[in-house]
């Protein structure tokens, strides 16, 4: 497992990364795991509406904004605020379940990526032996996310690539602290930051082409946007290398 001081060592020491690879290794590694993904993505909607509709049945939902009166650029201003506010809980629970169906995604698509075996176990994250530390992240996350959102449109676009990395740092670094996994998250995110975002850019774009399925296909296409992180993370940092005495069970499926 790496410490804190071996993440930021080799984050600082990364290569520069070649932006058109991590799209097309994106795109080629999406193909193989798009039916995951789709799980994932699932999972994520259906906990989502399940929260929101919690939260309408006691009055906590957030409003929705009436144009009967016109645009009012102060008022539309006030409204945005008081609601990001407003959606703090709510907000905090859908960022703590996130985190946990994406960390899962990642540990499956190394799987997938390295040839590996096991089950797709998309709830490992919601072990107790982890889940504390993942709802700790979803609250730093949602306080970070708001405080950006209420500063407006430069602030949110700078702290989204950090932010992204929270559940990839987390999912193969889960001994490391709630404060640790966010130091190493902004470490990566600022030292790779105008490629994360392009490529999240670029494979967003590429994810809502799905919309043009009737917008059902947007369940099929939108889990790409998860994988330009995974292939950054991947290079810059890698995964930890079996021992021989875990690669014992895997000879048995395996010729080497």
């Amino acid at each position: 497992m790496d410490t804190l001081n071996s993440l930021f060592q080799k984050i600082n020491n990364a290569a520069p990364l070649d932006f058109g690879t991590i799209i097309s290794d994106s795109i080629d590694l999406y193909k193989k795991v798009w039916l995951k993904g789709l799980l994932v993505i699932l999972f994520i909607v259906i906990a989502s509406m399940i929260i929101g509709f919690v939260f309408g049945l006691i009055g906590l939902a957030p409003n929705a904004f009436d144009f009967s009166n016109g645009f009012d650029l102060e008022l539309i201003t006030s409204f945005y605020s008081q609601n990001v506010i407003y959606s703090i809980p709510q907000t905090i629970l859908i960022s703590t379940l996130t985190l946990a169906f994406v960390a899962a995604f990642y540990r499956i698509c190394k799987q997938v990526d390295s040839g590996e075996t096991g089950n797709d176990d998309y709830f490992y994250f919601f072990n107790k032996e982890y889940f504390t530390k993942v709802f700790m992240l979803g609250i730093i996350y949602s306080l970070i996310a708001t405080v950006a959102q209420l500063l407006f449109l430069i602030p949110y676009i700078y702290v989204i690539v950090p932010l992204s990395y929270f559940a990839i740092v987390f999912a193969f670094n889960p001994d490391l602290s709630e404060t640790e996994i966010v130091k190493a998250s902004f470490a990566l995110g600022n030292k790779k930051w105008l490629i994360t975002f392009g490529a999240l850019f670029v494979t967003g774009i590429l994810g809502m082409l799905g919309i043009l399925g009737c917008g059902v296909g947007l369940f099929l296409t939108v889990s790409i946007v998860y994988l330009p992180v995974f292939l950054i993370y991947k290079k810059v940092i890698g995964f930890k290398v079996d021992s021989e005495i875990e690669k014992i069970g895997l000879r048995d499926d395996f010729d080497y």
